[in-house]
């Protein structure tokens, strides 16, 4: 009796999704997946917490916020062309400005000082907590190891971020006066830095993902850093429970 012959042809790669859908799936991952539907954040734009909360998260975002231009460093590193990395520098710069007194971590002290913390304080990241120490190697480290493909679309969390500074700006404004409104400007500023850095990085990841393997690699790699974020607030969240209100 003769058997059919089994065939050990591999399967077809699948087609790569349009850039239309492709760019759909990118952003539905922020729509799904970003932060700012963690319920520390919802609280915290119901002007639901407590001075001692907000410092907590303040202390803590900042050792996520000074480790940027490090991420964007290694990232840059990774760049193939001059004009690229150009572009990519002026990340670094935004963060830790052109000189001394300027840039992101600088406002980002300063929120920290309108809110009663104490700059030397937050440089040496004493009150830094593990889980959060963790979320941040994870993901500087995701930049140092993965291809320049995944580095960057793990960076699209910017396409969610310019709505939620000016959602932020709004609840601190209403819910928060007694942060002084110059303490804000990280978030002022990141509204316009967002909406390009997004823009720029969304154009690579488009033209980068030839296959639909690097599709679904980027949009894992956006996946992994909205875990990150949610990760970070987690354990702020957490270390706040059974505290008086």
């Amino acid at each position: 009796m003769s058997t059919a012959a089994v065939s050990t042809s591999p399967a077809p790669p699948e087609e790569p999704w349009s850039p239309a859908e492709f760019e759909a799936r990118l952003r539905a991952v922020g729509e799904q997946r970003y932060h700012h539907l963690h319920p520390f954040n919802i609280r915290m734009h119901d002007g639901d917490l407590s001075p001692g909360e907000l410092r907590r998260w303040i202390a803590n975002r900042f050792h996520y916020q000074r480790h940027i231009p490090v991420k964007d460093a290694l990232i840059t590193a990774k760049l193939p062309t001059s004009e690229l990395r150009r572009m990519w520098l002026r990340r670094i710069q935004d963060h830790d400005g052109a000189q001394t007194g300027e840039g992101g971590i600088e406002r980002w002290l300063r929120l920290g000082e309108a809110a009663g913390l104490d700059r030397e304080t937050l440089l040496r990241a004493d009150s830094v907590l593990p889980g959060v120490r963790l979320a941040v190697d994870g993901y500087v480290n995701f930049c140092r190891l993965r291809p320049p493909l995944e580095a960057v679309a793990a960076s699209l969390t910017e396409l969610s971020a310019p709505d939620l500074m000016r959602t932020r700006i709004d609840a601190f404004e209403r819910h928060y006066p007694w942060i002084d409104a110059e303490g804000l400007a990280y978030f002022r500023t990141r509204v316009s830095q967002g909406r390009r850095d997004s823009r720029e990085a969304l154009d690579l990841v488009l033209r980068w993902a030839r296959t639909h393997d690097d599709q679904e690699r980027a949009v894992a790699a956006l996946r992994f850093k909205c875990d990150v974020l949610w990760s970070l607030l987690d354990t702020v969240d957490g270390a706040g429970r059974g505290e008086p209100a």
